[in-house]
């Protein structure tokens, strides 16, 4: 998934698009987001780092960061400027192959090594500047998929919102690990694993904006799982799964959700799904806790690879990766549903980060 953020350090409402440079992607994309309409207008676009799938932004600072997903990992951050971006630093290695996905904690970056399966943390300067060497949590196991699950796939890794901990979600093993960071090293120690289904590859999660429950999103089979969290103990506790079934699509289609996120009045969820090309909506009006699942509508592309909500709520911007656009929605205030309003081409566009004024 990608993030939005109420601070811009580069003058005005900002949208950083990651994409696959092996793919015909132009690297990482700059454009603007009108704040009227959300409407995106291309501005620039950074090209230095192979392949950046996938961007977090350090609200704090200002600096962008991306994962080069290729054999030799590595991180690049970027200062943000009023027109586009600007390397900080040389690509610092993360001492793992194919990181799909990085995130913060204090003054580390961590990243999840999707090939060779485990989390790496790097230390942060001041200024936002990234150095080494990679401290490494390697992942063990296996699971019943012999295509996919052959070993461990660690897909995301964030803190949780009150950041004492880090949960890493491993797509191979089908689990969550829950990890404490020390502080003075930057090492991930481990602390708790929470099993799922065996076979359903847990991609991403979410946490609702509340703290207490969380939702984690499997590829392998079109499932939610809702869980309770813990923070005081750092645990993670499963409750229950929801199928993710798209209305109207033939069953020989086969979905593979990908990006969960939630509205940041904590009233809805939303999960993109591939395949299906699909935005689906969940209603939390039972509770946080009680989801439930109320319609879905087209992606306006292909292959949604990743699904953020503008900081108010009212819209959505889906990253479709081989359609090559980022196209955004309207989103009713009342039903959570939402609704195409426009796209702009992004080739082999994967991340959506926004970023706007206070």
């Amino acid at each position: 998934m990608g993030g939005a953020h109420s601070t811009d350090h580069g003058g005005g409402h900002r949208a950083y698009i990651g994409s696959f440079t092996s793919g015909g992607g132009r690297g990482v994309i700059t454009a603007a987001v009108d704040p009227a309409t959300g409407a995106l207008t291309p501005l620039s676009a950074e090209d230095s780092l192979p392949d950046p799938s996938y961007l977090a932004l350090d609200p704090g600072t200002g600096v962008l960061y991306a994962v080069s997903e290729a054999q030799r990992g590595a991180v690049g951050a970027f200062r943000t400027t009023a027109d586009g971006l600007a390397p900080l630093g040389a690509p610092v290695p993360v001492a793992g192959s194919g990181p799909t996905h990085l995130g913060l904690a204090g003054r580390r970056l961590l990243t999840a090594n999707y090939t060779s399966g485990g989390v790496s943390s790097l230390p942060l300067a001041a200024d936002g500047a990234v150095s080494g060497p990679a401290s490494v949590l390697a992942y063990e196991g296996s699971g019943p998929d012999p295509e996919r699950q052959e070993g461990p796939h660690a897909h995301q890794v964030l803190a949780d919102p009150a950041g004492r901990w880090v949960l890493g979600v491993d797509l191979g093993t089908d689990a969550v690990r829950v990890c404490a960071l020390d502080p003075a090293t930057g090492e991930l120690r481990p602390h708790a694993h929470t099993a799922l289904r065996p076979g359903s590859g847990p991609r991403h999660l979410a946490f609702h904006p509340a703290g207490g429950a969380v939702y984690v999103l499997h590829e392998l089979e079109p499932l939610l799982t809702v869980c309770r969290w813990n923070a005081d103990a750092g645990l993670l506790d499963p409750l229950g799964e929801l199928a993710v079934a798209p209305a109207g699509v033939p069953e020989c289609v086969r979905a593979y959700p990908s990006a969960i996120t939630a509205s940041p009045d904590g009233r809805f969820l939303w999960a993109a799904v591939r395949g299906a090309d699909t935005l689906v909506t969940f209603s939390l009006a039972d509770g946080p806790e009680e989801p439930r699942l109320t319609g879905s509508v087209g992606c306006g592309g292909h292959w949604p690879r990743d699904l953020v909500a503008d900081p108010a709520g009212r819209r959505l911007y889906a990253a479709n990766e081989r359609s090559g656009d980022v196209t955004w929605f309207d989103v009713d205030p009342h039903t959570g549903r939402p609704a195409r309003a426009g796209s702009m081409a992004a080739p082999a566009a994967s991340c959506v980060v926004l970023c706007f004024c206070a």
